[in-house]
């Protein structure tokens, strides 16, 4: 499956933390910047964190339920091959990281079946990241 890469931009109301979060915490390699945004090599496709005042959804995130869980909205992420996304959940662990939703199997057993986890960045950005075991459950039924 060929993809094109994604352009996302996001707002970030304390550009230094953001910074070292999706750099160091993430590990994700920097591109261009200004004293006001930053880009990120985001597995790939082209994250960018903009300086601006806190937006209502980063003061108090709104949740749906999902498989019993309250999955935060809205939030952003990838799908990584499974041994990708273990080596992040080892990372994130490592670091101290607090999950919104731990790392586990959602829908064990059913079509979909996926490994996730949830956070937010210091900033209040909620992120997914989630791997398929078969990649071509990614849209089951």
């Amino acid at each position: 499956m060929a993809l094109c890469p994604f352009h996302l931009a996001i707002p970030v109301y304390d550009l230094p933390a953001a910074r070292h979060f999706y750099g160091e915490t993430f590990g994700l390699a920097e591109g261009r910047s200004s004293d006001h945004w930053v880009d990120f090599d985001f597995y790939g496709h082209q994250l960018v964190i903009h300086e601006h005042p806190k937006t209502a959804s980063q003061e108090s995130a709104h949740t749906n339920a999902v498989d019993g869980h309250d999955v935060p909205v809205p939030h952003f992420g990838i799908v990584l091959e499974w041994a990708q996304w273990e080596a992040l959940a080892k990372r994130l662990r490592e670091c101290d990281t607090q999950f919104v939703i731990e790392p586990y199997i959602r829908f064990k057993g059913e079509p979909g079946e996926q490994a996730t986890m949830f956070l937010f960045d210091p900033c209040g950005n909620a992120l997914e990241f989630k791997a398929f075991a078969d990649i071509g459950q990614l849209f089951a039924r």
